[in-house]
Order: structure tokens, then sequence, then C-alpha cells
């Protein structure tokens, strides 16, 4: 199987393409990452999760977090230009697309989302299929997700951690 009909990639794509719940693109592809290259920050799927977390700093009106996260997408994509997680992805339309994101921010202009170009008719239909069954979300839903997720799991991670430490 083609690493971009991975399940995570597809709900990647799904997410970003369809209601644009850009914290779930974080998080199913960070999954993903952690399961075929976990620690490897150059990874192209750390540029599309940064991809993800720009747009969703950007919507939440924070400009300078989403051009410097951007700008990270960025460079990892221009390393990572060969590799097959850009095989069925429009690689110059998202590298032009995130150089004009980045433009726009340092402009002001209010968000603007954008949409990942997929080249393959099958990876693009499956795609689509799972858009249509996505749930409708507001726009404030979308704001703040990030504050409704259930924590308790990293806070009690965190306070072993530091229970450890002391």
């Amino acid at each position: 199987m083609h690493p971009l009909f991975h399940s995570l990639f597809v709900d990647y794509c799904t997410y970003f393409n369809g209601n644009q719940d850009y914290f779930e693109c974080h998080e199913v592809l960070e999954e993903y990452w952690k399961e075929c290259a976990p620690g490897d920050k150059n990874h192209p799927l750390v540029g599309y999760v940064q991809l993800a977390t720009g747009m969703y700093h950007w919507r939440r009106n924070n400009k300078n977090g989403a051009r410097k996260i951007l700008k990270k997408a960025l460079n990892n994509f221009s390393k990572n230009e060969s590799s097959p997680f850009f095989a069925f992805i429009d690689y110059a339309k998202l590298y032009r697309d995130c150089e004009n994101c980045i433009a726009s921010i340092e402009k002001d202009m209010p968000f603007q989302p954008i949409k990942l170009s997929i080249t393959n008719k099958e990876l693009s239909t499956i795609v689509n299929e799972k858009i249509k069954e996505l749930p409708i979300l507001s726009t404030e839903y979308l704001l703040h997700k990030h504050m409704l997720r259930d924590r308790s799991d990293i806070l009690k991670a965190r306070d072993e951690k530091i229970r450890r430490r002391g």
C-alpha cells in the first residue's frame, strides 16, 4: 500500500479539505508520524502537521504563531520534495499555497483556507467520499477545539514525570 493511502493520511486530507478541522488534522497525522517515523522531526508528515497547525493558528488570528509554523512547514516541504509523501499531492501548488498564506499573514490579511490538490484519482475519490460523511462544525467550535479536549491523560503523565524527578 502506498503511504498516502494509509487511513490516517486519508483522514488528514478529509479534515483538511472537508470541514477544515485543522486541529483534527494535527491529531491524526501526528499519530501516523509516530507510527512510521517517531522522533524524525524532518519527516514530511511533520511538514503536513505544521501546515495544519499554521492554518489553525491563522484562523484563530494568532498571525505570528501561524507565520512561524508555516515557514517551518515550507522548510520541511523544500527538504522533502522527492518524498513519496508528496507523490499524489500537487507539490508545486502546495508549496505556492503555503508561500501565499505566509505572504497574506505578513500583509495582515484575514484567514483564507486552502485545499490540498490530490492528483491521484483513487485517493481523491476516497477523500471526497469521506468528506460527505463529515459533520458540519461551527466556526466557534473550530476556533476553540484545543480547549475542549479531554487533557486528563496529558496532565496525569506530566504530573507523573514531575513526581519521578522530585
